[in-house]
């Protein structure tokens, strides 16, 4: 596409998009004057879907009416709440049905799925994730090792870019492992990594960990919504995800997870049960064995927090109707654009996230430099407080890196625009 640098053009994009009328139905931040703010901070919390009310209002309905029996009486009865959520992971995903469920939070459905699938034996004892991985994952795969008698030190591995790079290059991956992947139990990989945005070719992870005998599961915290994924015909074993960044579903919302079908019988290892987990036809016999419920759903631990899920049936339904080839087909047109303004702005502005398409989703991150031409922690952080100021929103992740995404469902090329007309007053303001 020939971008122009103009707001006449952007506004004429947003006049043509046929995913235009989405951005309606959301309650996008307002500022001080009641106008929205250029919001383009998705990959971090997305704004609310204006049906949310409507749906937990629902639940909480049929809580005040029916107490107690609103398990097997609510208009969405409670027991089997999750699988309100399951056709719309399935589509995200690019899994079977069996294969995906809505429950807790990322990190716990992390260490729910490293307690499985983590299996240090003789040699094989490390467990490898990307450097900078997000503090959380590498919290919860170091506990894992500690769990084991593994120190860090002897278990984890993090595979770092090239020396004066930004992204790992998945020959590196693929070279690296198939040197030392004899040694290797597990790798946990992100769809995309959260800092850079850089996004992974989730195939061609799992084939370079699988040849060298490892498992191989995803964080999609940032993938998940964002791009289009295929975790069955992948063969990833499993993943991961967050639902209040480009889900939609709120602050605290439900999480969920991946199991490949193929684990569905027998897994590597036992799982930390729990009943909800138990086959659903004898679960309230109250029975001390442990049945496994078939697929990802056995994974359970506890029943579904009904009002943190219900808004995720109100996001779901729209990506469904909006169709995830449509959305990053809008998508690239968004960054591009992005892309565009940004390389307008001089040598000061550089671009961490890569700048090919396919290899990256909704999210640009950059650093800006200082008159030496070395990045500037100093100054980004200025000129994201000015951003701020003047109510564009994105955010900023230390030492140096903005993180900047606009989101198909409800952005416009007009937001961008505006965005990149704001860095442009910033960058002469802040030297």
């Amino acid at each position: 596409m020939n971008y122009e640098r103009t707001l006449r053009f952007a506004r004429e994009l947003d006049r043509t998009d046929p995913l235009r009328a989405f951005r309606e139905r959301f309650a996008m931040p307002v500022g001080k004057d009641g106008t929205p703010l250029v919001y383009l901070c998705g990959h971090s919390l997305g704004p609310m879907p204006l049906t949310v009310r409507a749906e937990i209002n629902q639940e909480l309905d049929d809580w005040a009416t029916l107490a107690v029996m609103g398990h097997e009486h609510a208009r969405r009865p409670w027991i089997p709440y999750h699988e309100n959520l399951t056709s719309g992971l399935q589509h995200l995903c690019g899994a079977q049905a069996n294969e995906v469920v809505a429950m807790n939070s990322l990190t716990i459905n992390l260490h729910l799925m490293l307690a499985t699938f983590f299996k240090p034996q003789g040699r094989r004892r490390k467990l490898v994730i990307e450097a900078g991985a997000f503090p959380s994952d590498r919290h919860a795969v170091v506990g894992q090792l500690e769990w084991h008698g593994i120190s860090e030190r002897d278990g984890l591995v993090e595979l770092a870019p090239r020396e004066g790079e930004d992204l790992v290059r998945e020959e590196d991956f693929e070279r690296w492992m198939a040197a030392h992947g004899d040694e290797v139990a597990l790798v946990l990989w992100p769809g995309i990594q959260y800092r850079t945005a850089q996004a992974f070719d989730v195939g061609r992870i799992v084939r370079a960990g699988h040849r060298a005998g490892a498992i191989v599961g995803f964080d999609l915290a940032h993938a998940i919504g964002n791009i289009p994924l295929t975790l069955h015909d992948d063969d990833a074993d499993f993943a991961v995800w967050c639902s209040y960044k480009y889900l939609n579903a709120g602050p605290g919302a439900i999480g969920g997870a991946f199991v490949h079908e193929r684990h569905a019988e027998k897994a590597p290892g036992g799982r930390l049960a729990g009943w909800w987990g138990h086959e659903i036809a004898t679960r309230f016999l109250m029975e001390p064995g442990f049945r496994a419920e078939h697929g990802a759903a056995g994974w359970q631990v506890s029943n579904p927090p009904v009002l943190a899920a219900a808004p995720l049936i109100a996001s779901l339904k729209m990506f469904e109707e909006a169709g995830m080839d449509r959305l990053r087909e809008k998508s690239l047109a968004l960054t591009g654009y992005l892309e565009f303004l940004l390389a307008g702005l001089g040598e000061d502005v550089r671009l961490v996230t890569s700048s090919e398409p396919a290899a990256r989703g909704c999210q640009l991150s950059f650093r800006l430099l200082d008159a030496n031409a070395r990045p500037s922690s100093a100054r980004g952080r200025g000129v994201f407080e000015w951003l701020l100021a003047r109510e564009v929103i994105c955010d900023w992740r230390e030492p140096d890196i903005i993180r900047i995404s606009p989101i198909p469902l409800y952005n416009t090329f007009e937001d961008v625009f505006r965005c990149g007309e704001q860095l442009e007053q910033a960058l002469r303001e802040i030297a």
